[in-house]
């Protein structure tokens, strides 16, 4: 049997065996490798194939060990993309074969990640599985960019909102009211192609036009980008900059800690607000 150990996991007595025959759906984080939990670290040293996503960073498929097999799984809006069933179903097929399969997901499993679907379909079949967290686009992401998903002073609660449904438009069940009134913080995934659209709908239900919004494209990638905008601008500033997906957008007030909390650029020198908020808020007032 091989079982190799990184200089951390192998101080980390309680990680699980990964044992032949079992599927381990693992979260990848939203990209940056050194946002990969140690038990994930754990999961890419020990197993057999990885089965991966689109959004999963290459240097992250590079921590695994020589001779296990990589096979990609990804799905990508608008492109040709393998169908779910025959996803779960390689999973299946690989743990009956006696392998050790590393199911890796961009983000966490089960958070817009179709993982609860992989998760009981392999319960269908009676295949055992192990599900192992991973942070989600929507706070490592936004932490990244210098954007607290929730503050004392701005926000005690915060939505997460997929922009896609299956058939590619918006999900005709989300209640635009409640998410325009209820939550002043929502964070979308998914929602590039839509931004128009979303942003009509917030504001026929109330939300001010100038209200802030964050549009992070690649977060925590080596190439992410980041634009700050308005409610009422941001399909188009989205268009202008020529933003790519994948991207999450933030729309509240906590987007504008950013100014304050920007310790990306921080570190390359750039001069941080220590009062954001008072600031804009005295801005917003002067103008």
């Amino acid at each position: 049997m091989r079982k190799r150990m990184s200089s951390l996991s192998k101080h980390i007595t309680t990680l699980a065996d990964f044992e032949p025959g079992w599927v381990w759906l693992v979260g990848a984080g939203p990209g940056d490798p050194g946002l990969l939990t140690v038990a994930a670290l754990h999961a890419l040293e020990n197993c057999d194939v990885v089965v991966y996503d689109a959004l999963v960073d290459p240097r992250i498929l590079r921590l695994v060990g020589p001779g296990v097999r990589l096979e990609y799984a990804g799905k990508r809006g608008g492109k040709p993309s393998p169908v779910q069933p025959d996803i779960s179903n390689i999973l299946v097929r690989r743990a009956r074969s006696g392998l050790r399969v590393l199911r890796l997901k961009g983000g966490d499993p089960f958070t817009f990640g179709r993982g609860g679907e992989e998760g009981l379909a392999l319960v269908r079949a009676r295949v055992p599985f192990r599900v192992i967290p991973g942070i989600t686009a929507g706070i490592g992401g936004l932490a990244y960019a210098g954007i607290p998903v929730t503050h004392r002073e701005t926000n005690s609660a915060v939505t997460f909102v997929t922009g896609n449904s299956s058939g590619g438009g918006l999900p005709p069940d989300l209640d635009w009211p409640s998410l325009a009134q209820g939550s002043p913080m929502l964070v979308f995934y998914m929602a590039l192609n839509h931004l128009d659209q979303i942003a009509d709908h917030l504001i026929a239900q109330g939300r001010p036009k100038q209200e802030a919004v964050a549009i992070i494209s690649r977060a925590t990638w080596q190439d992410q980008k980041i634009l700050e905008t308005t409610l009422g601008d941001c399909a188009a500033a989205a268009r202008a900059a020529r933003i790519k997906a994948p991207a999450i957008i933030a729309i509240g007030e906590s987007v504008r800690l950013r100014a304050g909390l920007d310790w990306l650029s921080a570190s390359h020198g750039a001069i941080l607000d220590p009062d954001p908020l008072a600031n804009q808020w005295a801005h917003d007032k002067a103008s």
